[in-house]
């Protein structure tokens, strides 16, 4: 992981970002600076939002998880390669970029692809939580309301990338890592995150 980020509710509003991500990491390999891309997907309306309220906060939110990723390869597959292999890299930026994300993905998920346990409930959410604020002071002063919305940021990426088919689901599919991303993890050398993709070679 690339720093020991303290928590933030951000992904209350951050979200997915998926068909934003794609469109921004093409803007980032061309080296077009996170202002003039803010200005550009604007004027064109390329996110295709109903008003320019989001853009901003949003844009700049994309280019801190390609940041984060700080893998030109695995930037150019976000940017070009099909939505699968781009989706699990998306998915990887947001762990390097958000804490909250990262330790789900790795002690929750991860763990149950390593013990071959493939039950899952919002209870595994639930449970998580409950220990994340015994854990933080920051995060035990979240609201319900606050902590509510993440939870379901969180059901909604893992129905995104195929961990699971629906939010009413009980089973996790056995994901399958794409080459491009193992590669660029090991690179990274962030060998904790591999389980997290059903990863254990």
């Amino acid at each position: 992981m690339t720093a020991n980020h303290l928590y933030n509710g951000s992904l209350t509003a951050e979200q997915f970002l998926y068909y934003e991500i794609r469109i921004v990491s093409k803007m980032y390999l061309e080296g077009i600076s996170v202002a003039d891309a803010i200005e550009q997907i604007k004027k064109d309306n390329l996110f295709q939002y109903p008003t320019e309220r989001q853009v901003s906060r949003l844009t700049r939110a994309c280019y801190k998880r390609i940041e984060a990723l700080d893998n030109k390869n695995l930037v150019h597959e976000l940017a070009y390669a099909p939505n699968d292999i781009a989706k699990q890299i998306n998915l990887y930026a947001i762990m390097r970029y958000n804490r909250l994300v990262w330790e789900f993905m790795v002690s929750v998920i991860g763990e149950k692809y390593r013990n071959q346990d493939f039950a899952f409930s919002k209870k595994d959410i639930n449970v998580f939580f409950t220990r994340l604020q015994a854990q933080d002071d920051s995060v035990a002063k979240w609201s319900e309301e606050t902590v509510g919305k993440i939870k379901s940021v969180l059901m909604r990426m893992l129905i995104e990338t195929e961990y699971l088919d629906s939010a009413k689901d009980t089973d996790l599919n056995p994901v399958f890592i794409s080459e491009e991303l193992e590669q660029g993890i090991r690179e990274n050398e962030d060998y904790d995150a591999l389980p997290a993709f059903n990863c254990f070679r």
